[in-house]
C-alpha cells in the first residue's frame, strides 16, 4: 500500500465512495443534474453511462467524425479566444465578438443582426467595462461599422478594425524600410 514510503491514492476506491462531502447519486435516464447557468459548485464523477458514448463513437463513424469536428472546432476558437484576449486591445476584441456573433462567413453577406445582448454581458465578454464598450460601440456606430435601435446590426466593413492595427482616421504608421 506504499510505494516510495508514500500510500498509493486509489482513484477508483476514492471515487466508488461515499465521504465527507461525497456523494453517489442515482440519476433516471435522460434527467439533468446539471444545465448550463447553474452554480459550478461542484465536481461530477460518472461511474456508469458513458459506455453507450464509446459505443457509439465506434460503430457510428458519422456520428464520431461530426463529434470530432465540434472537438476540434471548439478547441481552435478557445486558442483564438486565448490569443485574442492576450494580445488584442479591447476594441478589437469588441470588433471580433461582434463579427462572430453576426456569423460572416461568405462573401457579399448583407449586414447581419446580432440577438439581443446588453453592453455589460458583451463587456463581460471581453473583458472590459460597460462604458468603454458604449464608447467603442458609438465610435463604430459614426463610422458605419454598426448600426442599433434595440438590436446591433453589424456591417462586413467592421472586418477592416479586426484584420488592421489602426482605426481609419488614426495617423499611426509602420515604419517605410527606407526610413531606416
Amino acid at each position: 500500500m506504499f510505494e516510495n514510503d508514500k500510500p498509493i491514492f486509489r482513484v477508483e476506491a476514492f471515487l466508488n465512495s461515499a465521504g465527507l462531502a461525497r456523494r453517489i447519486v442515482q440519476i433516471a435516464p435522460r434527467q439533468a443534474f446539471f444545465s448550463q447557468g447553474d452554480p459550478a459548485d461542484s465536481v461530477f464523477y460518472l461511474q456508469r453511462g458513458r459506455d453507450e458514448m464509446a459505443r457509439v463513437m465506434h460503430e457510428e463513424h458519422a456520428f464520431s467524425d461530426l463529434f470530432l469536428k465540434f472537438l476540434l472546432e471548439r478547441s481552435i476558437r478557445i486558442q483564438a479566444d486565448l490569443v485574442d484576449q492576450l494580445f488584442n486591445s479591447s476594441e478589437k476584441r469588441l470588433a471580433r465578438i461582434l463579427l462572430l456573433m453576426a456569423e460572416f462567413s461568405k462573401e457579399g453577406e448583407p449586414a447581419q443582426f446580432l440577438p439581443k445582448i446588453s453592453q455589460e454581458t458583451l463587456a463581460e465578454m471581453i473583458g472590459t467595462t460597460r462604458s468603454r464598450v458604449s464608447f467603442f460601440m458609438n465610435r463604430f456606430r459614426k463610422m458605419g461599422f454598426i448600426q442599433y435601435n434595440g438590436r446591433i446590426q453589424v456591417h462586413k466593413s467592421l472586418l477592416n478594425v479586426v484584420l488592421h492595427d489602426r482605426m481609419p482616421g488614426d495617423e499611426a504608421r509602420s515604419p517605410d524600410i527606407n526610413d531606416v
